[in-house]
């Protein structure tokens, strides 16, 4: 019976570790041929089309509409105090900031916990320099169909999403600089 049990528990745990493997060859075989993409889509934010407007305080008290930002471009970072890659991209993001803001561009940071004591926590620590809005009530989230924290959406001067990013890794922030760099110029 013992060698029965023994055989089985190995059978069970070769097999795992196919499915295991098996999982990972068909996500990279999905990412691989674009069927799934961490950077083209939104179902409620088309690439080409205007952005949803919307108006949200900052940490500092004001309100910012991203309609009265138009002639900006505008690098929109969702985010969330818990998230470690947020945590992470800040500082990136904030360096991005402060290196094209006199050419007409921006980083909007939106924390999607609807409180400002976290937040502030993060922005305290990070001590980064753009704007930093609270989506109370995660209406503006909403609009924006956010399934990935972080998620990035990039708006031209027109107010027209050009690229939308969802995640972060070590690395994406060139692609960042890339669209920036476009749009301004453009």
């Amino acid at each position: 019976m013992t060698n029965r049990k023994t055989t089985l528990s190995g059978f069970i745990s070769t097999a795992a570790k196919q499915a295991g493997q098996l999982s990972v060859v068909a996500g990279v075989f999905l990412l691989g041929t674009g069927l799934f993409s961490t950077s083209t889509w939104a179902a409620n934010v088309p690439i080409s089309e205007n952005a949803p407007d919307f108006t949200l305080k900052t940490l500092e008290g004001s309100n910012l509409r991203l309609e009265e930002h138009r002639g900006e471009v505008l690098l929109i970072n969702f985010w969330a105090s818990w998230c470690g890659p947020c945590r992470q991209e800040m500082p990136i993001l904030d360096r991005l900031h402060e290196r094209y803001e006199d050419t007409g561009f921006a980083v909007w940071g939106i924390n999607v916990e609807g409180e400002e004591a976290p937040a502030q926590k993060l922005v305290d620590k990070t001590k980064v320099t753009f704007p930093v809005l609270i989506d109370e009530g995660q209406s503006v989230s909403e609009l924006y169909d956010l399934e990935a924290m972080p998620s990035t959406v990039v708006v031209d001067r027109d107010g027209v999403v050009r690229y939308i990013h969802r995640g972060y890794k070590p690395g994406d922030e060139a692609k960042y600089v890339e669209v920036v760099k476009k749009l301004i110029r453009e």
